[in-house]
């Protein structure tokens, strides 16, 4: 069966916080399981965005490089939503939550299907998080809003129809910004 649903795993950054490109965490598990929930989520095509490190993907996966990564988040965002074809939605991931899974992307890319908005986003404990599920139609907009390390920040902010999915009794959805 086909998807109408592809995945864009963001993970072109250097990691200066971390210390190293994320993409290279675990030698690869965060990686190899970001992947894996896109897919095993729902998604029919997942698009890995790279820049500061050049990596085999998973299979199942194809790689989108994004030139301008250094200009922070939303240069890969916008090399992912660029890349992404002609899917109905995107489900927007980031590599440095290792423990958001499939029921966290399946739960959230079935909610904004059903939206009519067609937007909906995962929140754990009441904070948003990702991953973060665009229809087409906002591609456009998420794109022309994306500036430096803010992602789709400035398209979602003030919205009250993305449609928020209560994740936690999956994950905590932290993102790991520093080595433990």
């Amino acid at each position: 069966m086909t998807s109408d649903a592809v995945g864009v795993l963001l993970a072109a950054g250097a990691g200066t916080r971390y210390g190293s490109p994320k993409v290279l965490a675990h030698d690869g598990a965060w990686l190899n399981a970001a992947v894996r929930a896109l897919v095993d989520g729902g998604c029919g095509r997942v698009l890995v965005v790279l820049g500061a490190a050049s990596v085999p993907v998973p299979l199942g996966a194809e790689t989108v490089h994004a030139p301008k990564w250094r200009e922070g988040l939303s240069a890969s965002l916008r090399a992912g939503l660029g890349a992404a074809g002609d899917a109905s939605f995107a489900v927007v991931h980031v590599v440095d939550t290792p423990d958001v899974g499939s029921d966290v992307v399946g739960a959230v890319l079935d909610t904004a299907r059903a939206a009519q908005s067609h937007l909906a986003r995962a929140v754990f404990d009441g904070v948003p998080g990702h991953p973060v599920v665009f229809g087409r139609e906002h591609w456009d907009d998420v794109i022309s809003t994306a500036v430096g390390d803010s992602g789709a920040r400035d398209f979602l902010r003030g919205r009250t129809d993305v449609v928020p999915v209560e994740c936690s009794r999956w994950a905590t959805g932290v993102d790991q910004d520093y080595r433990r």
